[in-house]
C-alpha cells in the first residue's frame, strides 16, 4: 500500500503534482520571537496565501510545509490555505535542532508537550521512546491535537556537530518512522553531518531510501554529495534563490553533477522560503514564484547545453521524485 499523507487525507502519490519539497508558510518561531527577529517571523496568513497562490498560477500543485513543532508552526492557518487556493500541502512532525530549544514552550502547546516551560526541558526529560510516540501521535492522529496529519518526520543537528539530544529526537524519529513508513526529513545546518546523521540511522535500522536530506546546496562538494546518494536517499536542494549562500551556477553545476553520475531520481528542489525578506507578499523579495518563474528556465537552458534533457530533469525533480520521496510504503 502506498500512499502520500497530505492536511486533507491520505492520496495516491500520482496525484501530488509539480511539488516544492521543503517550504514554511506561516510560522512564529518561539527563539526568533524571543529575540525579536521579525523576518524570521512569518505572521501573516494572508500575505503568505498571495505568494501561494502566485506558485499555483504558475502551475504548482503541492508543498511540503517542513515547520517542525519547535519552529513554531501554524497548522490551522496552513490548512485554510490549502482550502481557500486548492494547493495540496503536506505537514511535517518532529524536531528542528537544538539551538532553538532555550526557547520557552507557547501556552497552546502545553497540552501536547506537558507541562514544561522550554523544548530543552522537555526533549531533556524524556525518553526517545516517549518523544518517538508523540512523533507517531503527530502522524497518525494530527500535528498538535488539530487532527490535521504529519506526512513526514523530520529531525536536525548543528553545524558541524551532533548534540546529544540532536541524537536522541534522531533515534525518536527513526522510531516513529518504522512504526508508521511515514519518510524522514534532516535538517543539516549548512549542509553538515549528513553522513554521520546516516551512520546512527543506520544504528536504528533505518533504510536510506526513505530518508531526504535538507540544504545539500549549502554545502557544494560533488564528492560529499555522491557519498549520500550512494545510499539511495534524496538530497534537497532547497535554497534557491539564496545568492548570499552561492550562486545559482554552483548549485546547478552540483545538480548536474549527481545527473551525471546516474543519480537524477534522487534529487528535489525548493527554496525554503523562511523569511519576510524572501517572500513577494511580504517584504517584496523573490518569493515563491521566482523558482518556477526564473530559475527553472534557467537550469534548462544550462542543463540543455551540456548535452542533457533539461525538461526532463525538471519532471523529475518537481514531479517524480515528490511523488517517491514523500510515499508512505507500507
Amino acid at each position: 500500500m502506498r500512499f502520500i499523507r497530505t492536511f486533507h487525507g491520505d492520496i495516491s502519490p500520482d496525484e501530488l503534482g509539480l511539488t516544492y519539497s521543503h517550504e514554511h508558510i506561516v510560522c512564529r518561531p518561539p527563539y526568533w520571537e524571543e529575540q525579536q527577529a521579525n523576518d524570521l517571523l512569518l505572521d501573516d496568513k494572508e500575505k503568505s496565501k498571495r505568494d501561494v497562490l502566485d506558485f499555483k498560477n504558475l502551475g504548482g500543485q503541492a508543498i511540503v510545509d517542513a515547520t517542525a513543532i519547535d519552529y513554531g508552526r501554524d497548522v490551522q492557518a496552513v490548512k485554510e490555505i490549502a482550502e481557500e487556493t486548492g494547493v495540496t500541502f503536506i505537514g511535517t512532525a518532529g524536531f528542528n535542532k537544538s539551538f532553538l530549544w532555550d526557547a520557552a514552550i507557547p501556552d497552546r502547546l502545553k497540552q501536547v508537550t506537558g507541562d514544561y516551560q522550554t523544548y530543552y526541558e522537555w526533549i531533556s526529560e524524556k525518553s526517545v521512546n516517549e518523544l518517538a510516540d508523540f512523533v507517531v501521535k503527530e502522524v497518525e492522529e494530527g500535528l498538535e491535537g488539530t487532527g490535521i496529519p504529519g506526512g513526514q518526520v523530520k529531525f536536525g543537528t548543528g553545524y558541524n556537530r551532533i548534540t546529544s539530544l540532536e541524537e536522541k529526537t534522531l533515534r525518536a524519529v527513526a522510531r516513529a518512522h518504522h512504526e508508521t513508513k511515514a519518510p524522514i526529513h534532516s535538517h543539516t545546518e549548512a549542509g553538515t553531518m549528513g553522513l554521520e546523521q546516516m551512520e546512527l540511522l543506520k544504528s536504528e535500522g533505518i533504510t536510506l531510501e526513505y530518508m531526504s536530506f535538507g540544504h545539500m546546496d549549502r554545502n557544494p562538494d560533488p564528492f560529499y554529495h555522491e557519498k549520500i546518494a550512494k545510499t539511495g536517499a534524496f538530497l534537497s536542494f532547497d535554497g534557491i534563490s539564496k545568492i548570499k549562500y552561492a550562486p545559482e551556477s554552483t548549485r546547478i553545476h552540483c545538480i548536474l553533477e549527481l545527473v551525471r553520475k546516474g543519480y537524477e531520481d534522487q534529487i528535489l528542489v525548493s527554496g525554503d522560503t523562511a523569511r519576510k525578506s524572501y517572500y513577494k507578499h511580504y517584504d517584496y523579495g523573490l518569493g515563491l514564484e521566482n523558482i518556477l518563474v526564473k530559475w527553472v528556465p534557467r537550469f534548462i537552458e544550462e542543463a540543455d547545453q551540456k548535452g542533457f534533457n533539461g525538461e526532463k530533469l525538471v519532471d523529475k525533480f518537481f514531479v517524480q521524485n515528490p511523488a517517491r520521496c514523500f510515499t508512505f510504503k507500507k
